[in-house]
């Protein structure tokens, strides 16, 4: 069993998926990993444009 099958999926708003699909494939793995990280250690249930955005900031893109 992986650990990511052990971690509660998260939702997305459209508009938050739609500035997810605006990452290059190749790095939007990752990129949704990250912001998912960040949103579980806010405690938050849903990724918003809010937090993508705060996600970009933090990380530098």
């Amino acid at each position: 069993m992986r650990e990511s099958d052990l971690v509660d999926v998260l939702s997305w708003t459209p508009a938050a998926k739609l500035m997810l699909k605006g990452i290059p494939f190749f790095a939007r793995t990752q990129a949704r990993q990250r912001i998912e990280h960040l949103a579980r250690e806010q405690s938050q249930d849903v990724v918003t444009v809010e937090l993508v955005e705060q996600a970009r900031l933090e990380f530098g893109q």
